[in-house]
């Protein structure tokens, strides 16, 4: 493959929340683990373990105890700083949320591998768990670009993970105590086509070579600003509706 191949996939690939419920051929997903399987890991450790979800009723359950998770956050939200705040509305249609995905792929981490670090970075818990989250941070993204060669869509349900789903999946799936959830991915056929475009910074303002100060880099407001059109675009994604002519 050459660059701009390799460009046009990376550039290709976004985070799709509505979902076919065309199955998803075996094969297919073989091969996405397959490639997740090469990505690199902290000493070649690969600390990787995927567990794939087809059955209905259990992918019904973890998206509704997800739910529930995010109906508590959700009122976090009315501590955010009013300049952040973007008004909640409804999904242009809730109904076809991730859980029409017809895969899930957990990504597991077994902490056991931790003991084959260095051991200056076993004793150095900040560093050891950075390069633990970013080998499996590696894996999944190799999973998403492959998903993507194959026509697959997915999306990064990243709430899996944190402390009240985490311990209920774990438990309903019989996970061992060892292993921890990074992630899950939902994976799927696409119900909706993207027509806008992803906001992106400006790469000339991001790039610093050799010496920088202060004043090479972003001032607090252009930060700021910056994070509010960031979350009115990701907000506007996530409430998306589906193209009625994709609908199988």
């Amino acid at each position: 493959m050459d660059y701009d191949s390799f460009l046009q996939l990376v550039k290709s690939r976004r985070t799709i929340r509505r979902f076919k419920s065309a199955p998803v051929p075996d094969e297919y997903v073989d091969k996405i683990i397959e490639a997740a399987r090469w990505a690199p890991s902290g000493f070649n450790l690969q600390p990787w373990e995927f567990v794939v979800i087809r059955d209905r009723k259990l992918k019904d359950t973890i998206v509704n105890w997800v739910h529930d998770y995010h109906k508590l956050i959700m009122k976090t939200e009315s501590a955010r700083e009013p300049w952040q705040r973007v008004p909640q509305r409804p999904s242009h249609d809730p109904e076809m949320d991730y859980r029409n995905a017809p895969v899930f792929i957990l990504i597991l981490g077994d902490t056991r591998t931790l003991k084959g670090l260095p051991m200056s970075m076993r004793h150095d818990l900040e560093r050891m768990q950075t390069i633990y989250a970013s080998t499996l941070a590696n894996a999944y993204l190799y999973m998403a670009l492959a998903a993507q060669t194959l026509g697959l869509a997915s999306e990064w349900v990243s709430s899996v993970a944190t402390a009240y789903p985490h311990c209920l999946v774990k438990d309903l799936l019989g996970i061992p105590p060892e292993m921890e959830i990074y992630d899950m991915m939902a994976l799927g056929y696409p119900a909706y086509k993207l027509t806008s475009r992803k906001l992106l910074r400006d790469k000339e303002k991001m790039v610093h070579y050799d010496y920088c100060g202060a004043g090479d880099f972003r001032t607090d407001e252009e930060v700021d600003d910056f994070i509010r059109r960031a979350r009115i675009w990701t907000t506007a994604n996530h409430r998306r509706g589906v193209d009625k002519k994709m609908v199988g």
